[in-house]
């Protein structure tokens, strides 16, 4: 369990217990968390702990074997796969195009001591559907469309455990973990693998600061709004379809209303699924089938909802997916700015030699210390809270590009800031997100302005006429 970090809704977790069934073995959970990442820190070790003590908890309701580990030194749990695939008839994991996970698959892929099979379980419509990279949003929306009701017959088990045609292993006792809790058998762990690496120790590492002994960045402390894990995600979706939908359509560009999930690092982190908040909004507004319009590639009138529930139906299934898209389809590009479309290259090269306005240092980007109060607020945000309001981020990532050297600096000051702070970094959303302010999933703009070229141009003074800031900047300008 490696991205889809969940025990509901999840078609990897599906699969394991097919084979397991189809083997007659007992299925292991195995969810580790190493060291060595980028930017790991205090803030991305605390939300991925706090999911696998939830998933402990599932685990042990359902008497499903769980194993939770926590890497305490760079390398101690390199062998720690190979030792548990080497009494396994398969190894079953995520398939995810980001960051460093494909990466290690390809590491381990050869090594390990049993066949390894990779699950597609992070959107709705999968990975391999697509034929091509899609380079605006119309173009991949109606593609969306013309493919998404088949996509939504085949979806994940929302519970998939407990299954009672697997096999029950007997529990074993450990160090951290009870006989009683049924997470680990005797069958599957032995007891010299559980002393070398014991299972995670909750209440040291969450409560009793045992995240400080791990060699990570300490100074990026944990989110103070938004811990992990599949419980707080699954209030959060409550609370957002409750009391936040009937406000998304007019309110979510505005900081001050607070109207959109606040989901992102959950959905990142796999805490939650796209598959469950889709066909949760579908029962609330009523939705069949049968609903459904002709495609038509509008962010509108297909799915014949409520207009709030079609704008945050687009955000789920054409913005977040078309980064997976990008991704998937481009691994060696899909972080750089040869991925950007010609006519985007071309506008930057025209510009390259433009006079900044204002040139700031990585230092004091990371320290919101520039001349602009709403600009610094918003990276205030995402450094005290690991999160950023949309429209947001969207005008950061602009006015980062405005006052760097070059797009080079400004992609590279972008990704090391969302990455460092955000939760919802590494991901191929935010990815994305970042590319399209220079151009990625756009078009060219006009007139053409200095730095900017045909770069679609936003500005600080346009955002404070347009959005509701007051109690935004109060908190963190």
């Amino acid at each position: 369990m490696i991205a889809q970090r969940r025990l509901t809704y999840n078609f990897a977790l599906q699969h394991a217990i097919d084979r397991a069934i189809e083997f007659s073995r007992p299925l292991l959970i195995f969810e580790p968390l190493r060291v060595r990442y980028q930017w790991a820190s205090d803030r991305i070790h605390r939300f991925v702990i706090e999911g696998m003590r939830d998933n402990a908890q599932s685990a042990r309701r359902v008497g499903i074997a769980y194993y939770p580990y926590v890497e305490p030194k760079p390398g101690h749990g390199t062998p720690l796969l190979h030792q548990l695939a080497n009494r396994a008839c398969v190894v079953v994991t995520d398939e995810y195009p980001c960051f460093f996970l494909p990466t290690m698959i390809e590491a381990v892929k050869e090594r390990i001591p049993a066949r390894l099979e990779l699950v597609d379980g992070n959107g709705i419509l999968p990975l391999r559907l697509a034929e091509k990279t899609y380079t605006v949003a119309h173009s991949y929306r109606r593609y969306m469309q013309k493919n998404v009701l088949d996509a939504l017959d085949r979806v994940p088990s929302a519970t998939p455990l407990p299954c009672p045609a697997l096999p029950s292993p007997a529990p074993i006792e450990s160090k951290n973990i009870r006989p009683v809790d049924g997470f680990l058998a005797s069958n599957i762990i032995s007891r010299k693998i559980l002393d070398r690496w014991p299972a995670a120790d909750f209440e040291r590492l969450l409560d009793q600061g045992g995240i400080s002994e791990i060699p990570i960045d300490h100074d990026v402390v944990p989110s103070p709004v938004c811990p992990g894990g599949t419980i707080e995600a699954e209030r959060r979706l409550a609370d957002f379809l409750d009391h936040k939908l009937d406000r998304y359509g007019d309110d979510r560009n505005h900081p001050d209303e607070h109207a959109t999930s606040g989901l992102s690092p959950h959905l990142h982190f796999g805490h939650i699924s796209a598959h469950e908040m889709v066909l949760k909004l579908f029962e609330r507004e009523e939705w069949s089938p049968e609903n459904a319009s002709k495609p038509n590639g509008k962010n509108h009138d297909f799915w014949n909802v409520s207009e709030p529930a079609e704008g945050f139906l687009d955000q789920v299934l054409t913005w977040r997916e078309i980064g997976f898209n990008w991704a998937f389809k481009n691994p060696d590009t899909y972080d750089k700015l040869e991925s950007l479309p010609d006519w985007a290259q071309k506008s930057l090269r025209a510009t390259a030699d433009d006079e900044r306005p204002f040139l700031y240092s990585l230092e004091q980007f990371e320290n919101a210390d520039t001349h602009d109060e709403l600009w610094n607020a918003a990276q205030n945000e995402i450094v005290r809270t690991g999160m950023m309001h949309n429209y947001m981020r969207m005008l950061w990532g602009k006015k980062i590009f405005h006052w760097t050297r070059s797009a080079q600096e400004a992609l590279d000051v972008m990704i090391h800031l969302n990455n460092k702070y955000g939760l919802d970094g590494r991901d191929p959303n935010s990815y994305c997100g970042i590319l399209w302010v220079l151009g990625r999933t756009d078009r060219a703009w006009g007139p053409r302005r200095p730095v900017f070229g045909s770069i679609r141009y936003m500005t600080s003074d346009s955002a404070r006429k347009k959005l509701k800031l007051k109690k935004y900047l109060e908190r963190f300008a």
